[in-house]
């Protein structure tokens, strides 16, 4: 029996698992494990910070001792888990509990209550809360950013089976072998959506005319696909990659195939709670920056890394889903094998977590572009309400961390089409597949 899709990240079905309430961290024995071997490779780099500086009331100490953070089961949230797994939020008088989630819907409502401090979060999910489009209205404000690259496009096989192994035969089979057809993205104004209706419109299919697209939390795409729900996804990892083991699925792009070195997650927050915290705010970006760092900086940490957030407790899925494409190694499903250099980051020397303005302003052109949003928004003001470009300048001072001179950063896209965040009204009309 084909079960009904989901229609809503807060809807869910019979193939879906039951909701995964906030779990516990790892056993201690092994916690304890883990921070004294990052204390023995961290110690002699970050030891001698000393004081931070004046802040706020004339001290920098944090004005809130326990930060819960919520995550979704993906493997871009490692490095704000690991933050807490090794130790590193307690260097700065903090501590992260890490809560795990079921849908981006269940984020977005649990950070505009308060439930939640901050979330590992989709970009375009917090700009679509501030704008009122995503949600109800509320200001939000991005802290850093976690990570690039690293989603995925995923097909069924019995798409593959009939030809459609990227995104030229895809587009052949949908204008020869007509039907409906049924994609999922994980939330309506998320990364996942603006990524896969970018995809398909550079092929000339018109994600909103062409096909049909559901909204799925990333936990259960797997499970959707496999009763017959979606003919595809885009998802993050390692559900794409899970997949193509249960011989479900396969890849027919990355994220990265769209824009090198996108952004991805960010650590997100509302706007109150910086102007009420911004002491906790800042050695929250300052312990996640160091845990991006650590896990960036060898082949080790990011293997011990997956073997960490495979747990129950975070990701809940075997260590070898999670561990060949944070090294790159990809496979498609279909037999092909190649080594992305341009796989997930945390860190990348600092490149990965400055807070761009121009990459909040691409999901606002997008937004305008699908409908979202009827009219132009100041999309400068809006990246600047939104992106604590001064927090995150301060926090990665203390770390010696490189930050770009500029707010805005220039990046070709799978189209050919340059964004440099200088001209995004211009940008936003220029598409000729749009809503």
């Amino acid at each position: 029996m084909t079960l009904p899709p989901v229609h809503d990240d807060s809807a869910r079905t019979a193939a879906q698992p039951a909701r995964a309430e906030p779990t516990a961290a790892p056993r201690p024995d092994r916690r304890r494990l883990l921070r004294q071997a990052a204390a023995a490779g961290t110690a002699a780099l970050f030891g001698t910070l000393g004081h931070h500086g004046v802040w706020a009331a004339g001290s920098d100490a944090p004005e809130k001792k326990e930060v819960k953070i919520g995550f979704i089961p993906l493997t871009d949230c490692a490095s704000v888990v690991m933050a807490s797994v090794l130790g590193f939020d307690q260097k700065y008088g903090i501590k992260i509990v890490p809560s795990k989630e079921a849908s981006w819907a269940g984020v977005r409502d649990k950070l505009v209550n308060g439930e939640l401090d901050m979330a590992h979060v989709l970009y375009g999910l917090l700009y679509g809360v501030h704008l009122g489009i995503g949600g109800p209205k509320k200001a939000m404000a991005v802290l850093m950013t976690l990570n690039h690259n690293g989603q995925g496009i995923t097909l069924s096989k019995a798409l593959a089976d009939k030809g459609a192994s990227d995104l030229s035969s895809l587009a052949r089979l949908i204008k020869s072998d007509k039907r409906d057809y049924t994609f999922a993205q994980t939330f309506p104004t998320g990364t996942h959506a603006m990524w896969l209706y970018y995809w398909l419109a550079s092929g000339g299919i018109h994600p909103l005319k062409d096909v049909k697209v559901i909204t799925v939390p990333p936990p259960q795409m797997v499970a959707n696909m496999r009763v017959g729900n979606m003919d595809g996804y885009c998802v993050g990892e390692p559900w794409n990659h899970r997949a193509i083991m249960d011989g479900i699925g396969i890849s027919a792009a990355t994220t990265q195939d769209i824009w090198k070195d996108h952004p991805e997650k960010v650590l997100g927050t509302t706007a109150d709670f910086v102007r009420q915290y911004p002491n906790t705010c800042r050695a929250v970006i300052m312990a996640v920056l160091e845990a991006g760092r650590w896990i960036d900086s060898g082949l080790q940490n990011k293997l011990k890394m997956a073997e960490t957030i495979a747990d129950k407790a975070y990701v809940n899925t075997s260590v070898d889903v999670i561990n060949q494409r944070i090294l790159g190694r990809y496979q498609n499903g279909l037999g092909k094998t190649w080594d992305d250099p341009n796989h997930m980051k945390f860190f990348n020397d600092g490149a990965v977590n400055y807070p761009y303005l121009s990459d909040g302003m691409w999901f606002l052109t997008q937004h305008k572009r699908w409908g979202l949003l009827k009219e132009h928004p100041n999309y400068l003001q809006v990246a600047r309400d939104i992106n604590q470009t001064e927090l995150y300048r301060q926090a990665a001072s203390q770390l010696k961390v490189n930050v770009p001179k500029s707010e805005l950063r220039s990046s070709k896209l799978i189209d050919g089409v340059v964004w440099d965040g200088k001209d995004p009204a211009r940008y936003a009309d220029a598409f000729a597949v749009k809503a």
